[in-house]
């Protein structure tokens, strides 16, 4: 049988997963010769042997891939026989444009779990046991291609057993760049505020800090978080007090999947979500008889809940036997640190002591955050676990687009070819420090995925720090996007749809064409164009910013507006504002230092304040959140809301505002209210929609924009525009706030470059 060979090139996420070691030993059981090695595209392969063994071995390349690889494509081209015996593993070769994937960090696997309990194994208890299907990946490294001289792991040389299981094609830890055991890797260390070291084994004396109450900074994948035993007052509420978080709910870390059912209602789907590599903090519906502190989630019937992804954690949920606060360390409004010396700096009056250990963090990386919708996994935001894996499109970017993000919850965004990638979750543009961490990120995809963009799309805001980054670039093509197109392009995207479809954009403010500030829009939109086909009615912000601290003043807007002047008395929110209500209201008809705007956020901040749920907020979007956590399930019953036959039509809110005054007034309790104010939306929403139906012809509906983390509202727009024939998207990959506005202006200034818009 002749013999031939094959130069095989496989793209996708193939470095830094195990690639090459199951590729050796693959062609190897296979009795194929040849090589294996990593380029700064992916693995390029070159196998010879018949035909038929051949065509087997590519089929299960994909088959029996390692379990945190992604295949992209599969290249194949006929070469010249060159002979030779055996499979051996090439050298990297750094040349070329750098087009390969990374793999997310990933939870400990469960073969290292296994070790890691095992007094007989050499790694038992050692807390950065890692091997090629698990650990650190995007965090630690610092260039490509992967290998453990371009990551924070350069400075630790392998032991002689560590190098020899490396070296070792049967081994598990063959090729592993983050190898290591006690001997020859980091080790952990507890200090004080000042740095000093405490007496005794780091692990056992951080845990009996937390059993005593106290509260242990400790350094993860990503960053440092800070943790308190869940179920004790006193530690959760000092915790919260020093870190000026006075009402935003905890993240809590469970042992395992069974100690996490106590907490919070779990199905299927939330399972998969809690175990898998990705290890997201999940949102549950808390047990009511769940054992966490009031203090975890004040006033809020979910719970954000994750499961153990280092081997610290791991120890740390053994020895504890009790679930622990574990949320991002920093002071509110700062983004979490990382560096050692930083969180030293930043935390010290937070932390009674600090876990730490001597690898480096390269990338801040904070913890993803998911909730099921529909049975579907949605992400809130997109981050560790998540990123740098790309959103693959189906038509490719003519030119490479930086999408620089909003202002809120940001990210960025760089594309070329077939693939966006979305960056982790940087946080709210709003400190110097922030905006640091957004410039070095953008800097760190350049150049490991050197991508050099030529078009720059940047929200309408003119003051948006994310747009003034774009009006600073040399060299680039600046694109202008309208924000909820933005988030309509991210939601197609995320789907694998071009459109056009009706776009349905609740938020909470957005840059209008007009002026003003959208943020309850009906678009028909594509990738390249939009026009507005309806809108919620437009009321004013008494105050600007202030009015989204403040939600009473948007009460008094809403109230205003919807009565026309003759507001009805004996409302409690205008009772306890009684000082500077009239003022208020003044400011809203007068119109200055008042824009006007169609948010569907503040309709939620209008209402919760006028049901005495939220007057003034301390994180944002914490009124439309409570308004949700407040209403019941259960009820069916809906407000009428007329919408208008306009083009573009209006959604009259103001009915929306009368129904919630009417039924206070006559006593009905709070949480029906809310309820049906919920209800009434979404028949709204489904009105509008119809109404754009019968003009336009179209029947997919997109929904996305922050409202749309609220589920209860989420599951009946769904619900009913599916029983009104439309097709729904919804977002699933990338977060429906402004976390995905990234990848909605990438994907936007690149359809129209290819559509010659530009």
């Amino acid at each position: 049988m002749p013999i031939r060979r094959r130069r095989l090139r496989v793209e996708g996420v193939v470095q830094g997963v195990g690639f090459r070691p199951f590729v050796h030993a693959l062609g190897t059981r296979m009795g194929l010769t040849g090589l294996v090695g990593n380029d700064t595209t992916g693995v390029v392969i070159e196998v010879e042997g018949s035909a038929s063994t051949l065509d087997a071995f590519v089929r299960r390349l994909r088959e029996e891939a390692p379990p945190l690889a992604v295949i992209d494509s599969i290249e194949s081209h006929t070469v010249e026989p060159e002979g030779g015996s055996g499979f051996v593993i090439a050298p990297s070769d750094p040349v070329g444009e750098r087009q390969t994937l990374i793999s997310p960090d990933t939870a400990t696997c469960e073969d290292c779990l296994r070790e890691l309990f095992d007094p007989r194994d050499r790694r038992h208890r050692h807390p950065f046991i890692t091997c090629t299907n698990c650990g650190p990946r995007f965090t630690i490294i610092r260039d490509v291609p992967y290998d453990r001289a371009a990551t924070t792991m350069a400075g630790f040389a392998m032991c002689r057993d560590c190098e020899r299981e490396y070296r070792d094609p049967g081994n598990r830890r063959f090729h592993a760049q983050p190898v290591c055991c006690p001997r020859c890797g980091p080790s952990l260390r507890l200090v004080d505020g000042r740095g000093a070291t405490l007496a005794g084994d780091p692990l056992d004396t951080a845990v009996s800090l937390l059993r005593d109450g106290g509260v242990l900074a400790v350094k993860g994948l990503g960053g440092y978080h800070l943790a308190a035993l869940a179920g004790s007052e006193p530690a959760v509420a000092a915790l919260r007090s020093r870190k000026h978080r006075e009402d935003k709910p905890f993240a809590v870390m469970a042992a395992d999947l069974d100690a996490a059912r106590l907490l919070g209602e779990i199905g299927d789907a939330q399972a998969r979500a809690l175990t898998s590599p990705r290890r997201p903090i999940v949102l549950l519906r808390r047990h009511a008889g769940g054992a966490v502190a009031p203090s975890v989630a004040p006033g809020n019937r979910s719970l954000g809940v994750m499961l153990p992804y280092t081997p610290v954690h791991h120890l740390m949920a053994r020895d504890l036997a009790e679930p622990f606060v574990l949320t991002s360390g920093n002071v509110s409004d700062e983004p979490i640190a990382y560096g050692d010396e930083d969180a030293l700096r930043r935390l010290a009056g937070i932390a009674d002591a600090f876990l730490t250990h001597d690898r480096p963090i390269h990338v801040r990386t904070d913890d993803s955050v998911v909730r099921v919708v529909a049975g579907r996994e949605t992400a809130l935001r997109r981050s560790r676990g998540f990123v740098p894996q790309p959103v693959t499109l189906a038509r490719p970017f003519p030119r490479p687009v930086l999408g620089c993000g909003a202002e809120l919850k940001s990210t960025f965004c760089l594309a070329k070819g077939h693939r966006a990638f979305v960056s982790h979750h940087i946080g709210d543009l709003e400190n110097w420090e922030t905006l640091r961490s957004y410039r070095e990120g953008i800097d760190h995809f350049m150049r490991i995925f050197d991508i050099r963009p030529e078009l720059a799309a940047h929200d309408l805001h003119p003051d948006y720090l994310s747009t003034k980054h774009a009006q600073g670039m040399a060299d680039v093509e600046r694109i202008a996007v309208q924000h909820h197109h933005a988030h309509i392009a991210a939601c197609l995207a995320d789907n694998g749809e071009p459109g056009p479809v009706i776009g349905v954009a609740l938020d909470g403010l957005g840059y209008g064409l007009d002026g003003s500030m959208w943020g309850g829009e009906i678009l028909v939109a594509d990738l390249t164009s939009f026009r507005r086909a309806g809108h919620l009615s437009p009321v004013r912000m008494p105050g600007g910013a202030m009015a989204i601290r403040e939600p009473w003043r948007m009460a008094a807007a809403h109230l205003d507006a919807a009565f026309r002047g003759d507001v009805p008395s004996g409302l409690r929110v205008a009772q306890a504002h009684a000082e500077r209500w009239g003022a208020v209201v003044a400011l809203a008809r007068g119109g200055v230092a008042s824009p006007l705007t169609t948010s569907a956020g503040r309709l939620f901040d209008a209402v919760a304040a006028i049901l005495g749920v939220r007057d003034t907020i301390h994180y944002e979007g914490q009124a439309a959140v409570e308004l949700e956590q407040v209403a019941e399930p259960g009820e069916s019953s809906a407000y009428t809301v007329a919408v208008s036959g306009g083009d573009p039509c209006e959604v009259a809110s103001g009915d929306l505002v009368r129904a919630v005054v009417a039924d206070l007034r006559a006593g009905v309790a709070v949480p029906l209210i809310a309820a049906r104010f919920h209800n009434g939306l979404a028949m709204a929403v489904l009105s509008a929609c119809l109404r754009v139906r019968e003009r336009s012809g179209l029947a997919v509906v997109a929904l996305s924009g922050g409202v749309f983390q609220n589920l209860l509202l989420t599951e009946r727009v769904a619900g009913l525009l599916s029983g009104g024939g439309f097709r729904v998207l919804t977002h699933a990959r990338v977060p429906p706030n402004d976390g995905g506005i990234s990848l909605g202006q990438a994907v936007i200034a690149g359809a129209r470059d290819a559509a010659g818009l530009l």
